[in-house]
């Protein structure tokens, strides 16, 4: 999941915090639609386009996943999509 904001259709500005944010907010978008919540996650996945915004992902990760945050890798994504900072892919328990 990427920064695309559904209301514009837009990358949620150009910094890692905000695409951080609105990425994970598409994400509990998807859950909810699944009857799920971030609290149901396990695992997260976050592919940064440029490892040195480590510091500002975590930060705005950090809020979404105040207490008690899952189990998470980070890795560096491989192609470059223009605009594109972070992509972030949830595993979830549903139903549980």
């Amino acid at each position: 999941m990427v920064s695309i904001d559904p209301q514009t259709g837009q990358l949620a500005g150009a910094s890692i915090q905000s695409q951080t944010t609105q990425a994970l907010h598409n994400c509990a978008s998807v859950l909810q639609a699944a009857g799920c919540t971030l609290d149901d996650v396990a695992m997260v996945t976050v592919l940064l386009a440029h490892p040195d915004d480590f510091a500002g992902m975590n930060e705005a990760y950090a809020a979404v996943f105040a207490t008690d945050p899952p189990a998470r890798a980070v890795a560096r994504l491989g192609p470059e999509l223009p605009g594109v900072l972070v992509s972030i892919a949830l595993t979830a328990h549903v139903g549980r």
